[in-house]
């Protein structure tokens, strides 16, 4: 989508934008001509996550804009104020606020310690209400003043609460911040706004939830963030006084000024999108393609499925050698709910590797819990891992980390069985 050059001149500060979807939103505003802040904590290259404030920086002069880059975790009070004040002296004011900065946890309530439960509220909702507070006075004097907060519609459906609630209740945070905001402002000509993306984004998060999930093939399934960036720029070029406490998605906001091509934003066009969470459209979708069968069908199913799920165990002890216990270093435990209900272990972490029913004799590092036809079903690769975990079909507990380590498995599962 074409710039307009609305965006010249004026001044928007963005949290967490030296990488992902903050940066793309800045280098989009930056072709326009604009004064950009990227307040982020990024100062020194992470090992394994490219870009700094600093490289970030250069991409953005080198787009056509301004930049000033400051060091800011959104849970600091001081080190906000400070890089607010840094830009009213560089640059005049602020006439924009995009709160992207967000933590993620998908862990249900046992699993979660209350240090990654205050992470995510202070950096999402805590963060998102402090930032905006401290840019506001100057977002009272700004041109055109607008909120954009990415984060999702405050949708109450217990599907999107039951499987991670701490991350739920953060994320909601920051929609709540818009409803209320937007009403509390609305006088000042303050438009305060939410946007979401239809599928998953190419992110740090969602890489990782893409390879715990699916694997690297997942990573076809999603959008680059420039749709994200895209979208807001529709929202952020709109009149603030007209345009205020709408929950946006970015394929509807662009459908909405003629965007009919979305394959440009596809990592690999012609591959079906990963959904993103909260939307109950994908639920609805869902439930249709994967509705349960009654009656002779129902029983039909259930005999086709007696055994496999030894099986399955057998299979993967076959494909298991010593690299691959080296390489996951880990002891799952499955809870199979079902036809085929029990309980069953695989430790990739001690010697050459083992499975079988019952306890793990080692304590196990994650725990998943499936349907046994459902659980086939996923090793064959009739049905998607992720689709599986947000419907709540699939259930994790314990270390999410060594979890990602089955999808290199399940791989080389699916032409086995």
């Amino acid at each position: 989508m074409l710039n307009t050059g609305k965006l010249a001149g004026r001044t928007i500060f963005i949290t967490g934008a030296s990488r992902g979807i903050g940066k793309a939103i800045a280098l989009k505003a930056a072709k326009d001509g604009a004064n950009i802040v990227i307040a982020a904590k990024t100062a020194e290259a992470h090992p394994k996550l490219p870009g700094t404030i600093y490289t970030a920086a250069k991409e953005i002069e080198a787009a056509g804009g301004r930049c000033l880059p400051c060091i800011v975790d959104v849970r600091d009070e001081a080190q906000i104020q400070a890089a607010v004040e840094a830009a009213v002296k560089e640059f005049g004011g602020i006439d924009i606020l995009v709160n992207n900065a967000s933590a993620i946890s998908l862990t249900g309530t046992l699993e979660t310690p209350m240090k990654k439960y205050d992470l995510m509220h202070h950096v999402n909702t805590r963060g998102t209400f402090l930032t905006s507070k401290l840019c506001l006075p100057y977002l009272k004097v700004g041109k055109n003043p607008h909120i954009l907060n990415l984060s999702p519609p405050l949708n109450m459906n217990p599907v999107w609460f039951q499987n991670h609630v701490a991350y739920t209740m953060a994320k909601y945070g920051m929609s709540m911040c818009v409803l209320g905001m937007a009403e509390e402002f609305r006088s000042d000509g303050i438009a305060v706004n939410a946007l979401w993306p239809r599928t998953g984004i190419t992110t740090a998060a969602m890489d990782m939830l893409g390879k715990l999930m699916g694997g690297e093939d997942t990573v076809n399934q999603l959008r680059f963030p420039e749709i994200m960036a895209d979208a807001a720029y529709v929202i952020l070029t709109r009149d603030s006084k007209n345009f205020t406490r709408n929950f946006c998605i970015d394929e509807d906001i662009l459908r909405e000024v003629g965007v009919t091509d979305f394959d440009v934003y596809a990592v690999k066009p012609g591959t079906p999108l990963m959904p993103d969470f909260f939307l109950d459209e994908f639920l609805d979708d869902f439930a249709k393609k994967s509705s349960p069968k009654t009656g002779a069908g129902a029983k039909q199913d259930a005999s086709a499925a007696s055994g496999q799920v030894d099986q399955v165990f057998k299979t993967i002890m076959a494909a298991a050698n010593e690299e691959i216990v080296k390489k996951t270093n880990a002891v799952f435990a499955f809870q199979v709910k079902g036809a085929e209900e029990g309980q069953w272990y695989l430790d990739l972490k001690n010697g050459s590797g083992s499975a079988g029913k019952g306890e793990s004799p080692s304590p196990p590092d994650a725990t998943l819990i499936m349907d046994s036809q459902d659980f086939v079903k996923m090793f064959q690769g009739k049905l998607k891992a992720t689709a599986a975990f947000m419907t709540g079909k699939l259930k994790i507990k314990g270390d999410m980390g060594k979890a990602m380590k089955l999808e290199k498995l399940m791989g080389a599962m699916q032409s086995k069985l």
